[in-house]
């Protein structure tokens, strides 16, 4: 299994009737695939995890791991506000042979970090696939901190975080935590496109990215480059994707990378309600973007 790189964020492409589009989730993995990326997330914040049952979520983790077949590391989105929930969703991705499962901080309900240290370590205790935090405080209400990241590297089986705070300090401060308590194999990836090249530089693994569902191969470019230790390639790319890494969050995720896609053609479809269609005016910068970068 290969955590490391490009892994992308995939989004649910919806059918007109607003069912889960299966067909339309095999041909993204597949084009996904052909890119060149490393993984693929399903039934994460961008696959619209808040809106999918969880029937529905159980069937996407049967779908990616069928699709895939072992071609790139598989990633089921299994996280829940509720321990409970998520153990079983947990549970799901391991018994349908998924390689890890993304389990995001407990949101809403606010757990104190010693909650959180239980959460995962419950978790990890009842289930052998290897599990990645995902700490996203702008979606969750919650950040959680260095110091229970670091216990939480400890327990075996959780084997990465996804970084997804806008503290990019914090990055420094996690993989020195990470250093001093001995668990340098413990992944730290990025949540945050146009936070990458710089978590890389710091001594971060890659990403899991919302960009790559629009722009894979240069995602995949920028990634690799700079583990690597090209930085300045990485760099040129990093620029050339910079307008997208910003248009893509114009408005709420994923309603731009879906509108993107269905400009390009690809199987994306509506999001759903409480999330409203993409504005006139976002169209109008999305576009531009685009053609700017020959993807239309």
């Amino acid at each position: 299994m290969k955590l490391e790189g490009t892994t992308v964020a995939m989004i649910t492409p919806f059918t007109k009737d607003d069912g889960v589009d299966e067909a339309g989730i095999r041909e993204n993995i597949n084009y996904l695939i052909e890119k060149g990326v490393d993984g693929l997330l399903i039934a994460g914040t961008t696959g619209e995890s808040a809106t999918i049952s969880h029937e529905e979520q159980r069937e996407m983790i049967d779908i990616l791991v069928d699709e895939v077949n072992g071609r790139v590391t598989a990633i089921a989105g299994a996280g829940s506000n509720s321990s409970k929930e998520a153990l079983g969703l947990v549970k799901h991705a391991e018994n349908a042979g998924a390689d890890a499962a993304l389990v995001i901080t407990p949101y809403y309900n606010r757990p104190q970090p010693h909650g959180l240290y239980g959460h995962y370590k419950m978790l990890a205790e009842s289930a052998d696939i290897p599990i990645i935090v995902y700490n996203v405080p702008s979606r969750t209400g919650t950040d959680i901190d260095v110091e229970t990241i670091g216990k939480v590297a400890e327990i075996e089986n959780v084997v990465a975080i996804k970084e997804a705070s806008p503290d990019i300090d914090k990055v420094s401060m996690i993989i020195k935590k990470l250093e001093e308590i001995g668990q340098e194999d413990f992944l730290v990836i990025s949540g945050n496109d146009n936070l990458t090249l710089p978590m890389i530089a710091m001594g971060g693994n890659g990403v899991i990215s919302v960009v790559a569902n629009v722009d894979p191969a240069r995602m995949g470019q920028m990634v690799s480059k700079a583990l690597e230790g090209d930085f300045e390639a990485a760099a040129k790319v990093h620029y050339q994707l910079y307008d997208l890494m910003k248009v893509l969050f114009v408005e709420t995720n994923p309603v731009p990378a879906k509108a993107a896609l269905s400009m390009m053609e690809r199987p994306a479809g509506h999001v759903r309600m409480p999330l409203g269609a993409i504005k006139d005016d976002s169209k109008v910068k999305l576009r531009k973007v685009l053609e700017n970068l020959d993807l239309l």
